[in-house]
């Protein structure tokens, strides 16, 4: 389950879309219910993510997209086996919409493609996983593009 909302930016059913069937995926590859895991998506521009990243990062700059999880990775594994039968918070997104535009335009693939990695990354950030250290930012990386080959979202 999700819910997206907008902030200073024109409300859109192609990234509605695009995320929907983004998030299913992750929740059904993960084996995570999907019906009693919120997650919270605001969907921004440059100026309001720079602002949370300042607030909560203390770094002073925009980013494409935050991750505020709820849980440890830890606690994930223990949700996953129980099966809960509860609703409670996954986490919460925040995507700056135009630099999604950017990024995709910079790295030569589609809008698409862009804002699925940026929903899977941030998904995966929400499970607990990480890419400071090499070894855990590998594995972060073969979830996410797993996730995207399934979807049939490839880089042009």
């Amino acid at each position: 389950m999700y819910k997206i909302e907008y902030l200073d930016i024109k409300e859109n059913d192609e990234y509605e879309k695009i995320i929907d069937k983004t998030l299913k995926k992750c929740f059904e590859v993960e084996h995570l219910s999907s019906e009693n895991l919120l997650v919270s998506i605001l969907l921004t521009n440059p100026e309001n993510i720079k602002k949370l990243n300042r607030q909560y990062r203390n770094i002073d700059k925009p980013t494409d997209v935050l991750s505020f999880p709820m849980f440890e990775k830890e606690d994930i594994e223990n949700i996953r086996n129980e099966k809960i039968q509860y609703k409670d918070i996954l986490g919460d997104m925040v995507i700056s919409i135009s630099q999604v535009e950017t990024q995709a335009k910079e790295y030569g693939h589609s809008f698409e493609r862009e804002l699925s990695y940026m929903v899977v990354h941030s998904f995966y950030h929400l499970l607990g996983y990480d890419h400071i250290v090499e070894a855990d930012k590998k594995q972060m990386r073969e979830k996410e593009e797993f996730i995207l080959n399934e979807l049939n979202i490839t880089r042009n």
